[in-house]
């Protein structure tokens, strides 16, 4: 397999536009409802194989309605579901989110499943056949973060697999316990507010500068609308992002990583593969849903000649 993507896994569903929560039992008529695969694993793994890439995802779904919907989905998509965990009993994690009309994204949550992810449910083998890990909400993944997991990726990443990390929460807590993992990873990608929170810096380029000197190679913080900036050994750069019509944010995140590590995979440098990361961001924000707006990566990468 060229990726795993290892992590969170999330049902979706998705309503826009929302301009506010009816009371009562009152109804209000949306253009769109969607289901969708999403998650930092699940989300980024379905554009990962859109983008051109063979793609493996681990982690634990329920063993219940919303995970038949979930791993059908992802393998009608083209991801590989084998080693998904199925857990008997628990729920399968899923958001419920009201988009609002400038593309904001307000979410109920239940974590479900992803909580319990162990090593145990990683089939390592797998991993030491890729070309590329990518870690998706190590913060609310809470038994990878042992030892025994931190041995295992400093050895595939000797053996030369490139090894990504994204997060999932803004809980100051979380993200602490997620500063763990930087010595045993290639690249970070947080968005501004976990950078911040991580470090406790208020500068976004100190909070990328704080993250870099705690071992990893890179450092990717998005910015939103603004972009982002991207901190390696040779420097700091701002890459903007590009402007289209925002529909949804939801997933941006996950699509830039597919975009960032899908240029890494194609020998381009951090800073190259990060307006990668741009352009599949970019987009996914003009469709509802995680796996929107992305059909393939000339087409992506078209966004970046028509800027």
């Amino acid at each position: 397999m060229t990726v795993a993507t290892v992590g969170v896994h999330i049902v979706d569903i998705l309503a826009r536009p929302v301009e506010h929560i009816p009371p009562g039992q009152d109804t209000v008529l949306v253009d769109q409802i969607r289901l969708t695969a999403a998650g930092a694993a699940a989300g980024t793994a379905v554009d990962l194989v859109k983008l051109g890439n063979d793609v493996v995802t681990m982690g634990a779904v329920g063993d219940d309605e919303l995970g038949d919907f979930l791993v059908a989905v992802l393998a009608r998509r083209g991801v590989d579901v084998s080693r998904l965990a199925r857990r008997p009993g628990e729920q399968t994690a899923a958001s419920i989110l009201p988009i609002r009309p400038d593309g904001g994204r307000p979410s109920f949550h239940v974590p479900g499943a992803n909580l319990g992810v162990t090593l145990a449910d990683l089939h390592v083998e797998t991993l030491r056949a890729a070309r590329a890990v990518h870690l998706g909400g190590v913060d609310v993944t809470f038994g990878l973060g042992e030892p025994a997991f931190f041995g295992l990726l400093d050895e595939l990443r000797e053996d030369g697999v490139v090894v990504t990390m994204d997060l999932l929460s803004e809980l100051p807590d979380l993200l602490g316990m997620a500063r763990a993992f930087l010595p045993h990873v290639d690249y970070v990608l947080p968005n501004e507010s976990q950078a911040r929170h991580m470090t406790g810096e208020d500068d976004v380029r100190a909070a990328a500068l704080a993250l870099l000197a705690e071992g990893p190679r890179g450092v990717l913080v998005t910015l939103g609308a603004q972009g982002s900036l991207v901190a390696t050994g040779t420097g700091v750069e701002h890459v903007p992002a590009l402007k289209v019509e925002v529909a949804d944010t939801t997933g941006c995140g996950d699509a830039y990583c597919a975009g960032f590590l899908t240029g890494l995979l194609h020998g381009r440098d951090a800073p190259a593969a990060a307006r990668w990361g741009t352009a599949a961001a970019a987009r996914v924000a003009t469709g509802l849903g995680s796996d929107a707006g992305i059909t393939d990566l000339p087409s992506t990468l078209a966004l970046l000649t028509d800027s």
